[in-house]
């Protein structure tokens, strides 16, 4: 039977990817023309996952700086602060590990409508915690109280990383993916720190409605094992150790990070001229949340795809038979785009 209700975009929950692309386009070129001030030489151009520059060493240093999004209504809606900071090292690390730099200083800005010490010890262990799991020193800071610009209760985060790598030869920035060349899944821990306007809006919770709110957030599904705050909550999964790993056994050609933009918008940001990636939908085991987030919000799978990482975090292209994670597609000829195969 033919499904006849509207279906449910990112876009109707306030967010235009579209227009997002649109502004990179309009600030890029002048952007780019600030790029003759250092005295250097600079490795990449603007919308990669990370600034790379060579240092006078030969060294290479990357640069990776992020946020956690609306996430953060959802902890400021439960009063939970204590795993929002590893999402924020998360989102930075991540970036830089996908190049092949090894992130190795991490910078944090909390912005805030009133000082709670105790919310910011929570929030900054939580990015501790996430600092640890990268294995990247925290090396400092800044809280901004900031009444009228923010309520009392909310509070923004920002990270900044730095990461290095030996020399040039050790980035993996794409070009040297292939057709033929396998791609790789790791599985994520969940939504991670994207997509969270379309989840409020399919789920119902409004931040100006905080008790309708939390009795959505608070309710128990068997399906997900946990209440629905405690899934979305779930922090993001930091790859760091485990690519560090990865790259320590295996040959990989290209590293992508499943962020804004899902499975189809994030691929071909590595992918060199003549090459495109052939995805197989149900080879790997989609997260319930996802399927429930569908269901709910009657989305399509093309605007799913689009929006989250659908279970996939981060992918790893290689010629090598990777063990350690789930054989998802193959790269294929064709201009910097991502198909699907059921």
């Amino acid at each position: 039977m033919a499904n006849n209700k509207k279906q449910t975009t990112y876009s109707d929950s306030g967010v235009d990817i579209e227009a997002g692309n649109k502004a990179v386009e309009l600030i890029k070129d002048r952007a780019q023309k600030t790029f003759r001030h250092y005295n250097g030489k600079i490795l990449s151009g603007i919308g990669g996952f990370s600034g790379v520059v060579e240092l006078p060493d030969k060294r290479v240093m990357g640069t990776s700086t992020d946020g956690v999004g609306t996430k953060l209504m959802l902890s400021i809606i439960m009063e939970k602060h204590d795993t929002v900071g590893i999402d924020l090292v998360a989102m930075c690390v991540n970036d830089l590990i996908v190049a092949g730099i090894t992130p190795a200083i991490f910078l944090d800005y909390i912005a805030m409508g009133r000082q709670i010490p105790e919310r910011t010890s929570l929030i900054v262990n939580g990015i501790i915690e996430g600092c640890e799991r990268a294995e990247t020193a925290l090396l400092g800071g800044e809280m901004a109280e900031m009444p009228g610009m923010y309520k009392d209760n909310d509070y923004d985060l920002a990270g900044f990383a730095v990461g290095f790598a030996d020399s040039k030869q050790a980035l993996i920035l794409g070009k040297n993916i292939k057709p033929g060349m396998k791609v790789f899944g790791l599985p994520s821990s969940g939504v991670h720190s994207n997509g969270y306007s379309l989840v409020r809006k399919v789920f119902g919770i409004d931040i100006n409605d905080p008790e309708k709110a939390r009795k959505i957030l608070d309710e128990e599904h068997s399906f997900l094992g946990k209440t629905l705050g405690q899934e979305l909550l779930e922090p993001t999964t930091i790859y760091v150790k485990q690519i560090k790993s990865l790259l320590s056994k295996y040959e990989i050609a290209g590293m992508v990070h499943i962020t804004g933009g899902g499975i189809i918008e994030n691929p071909p940001r590595v992918l060199p001229e003549g090459c495109a990636i052939n995805i197989k939908l149900g080879s790997w085991p989609v997260n319930p949340i996802f399927k429930y987030i569908q269901e709910k919000g009657n989305i399509s799978i093309q605007e799913m795809l689009k929006t989250f990482n659908c279970g996939i975090g981060l992918m790893v292209i290689s010629s090598d038979d990777i063990k350690e994670a789930i054989l998802i597609g193959e790269v294929i000829k064709g201009n910097k785009y991502v198909s699907f195969l059921s």
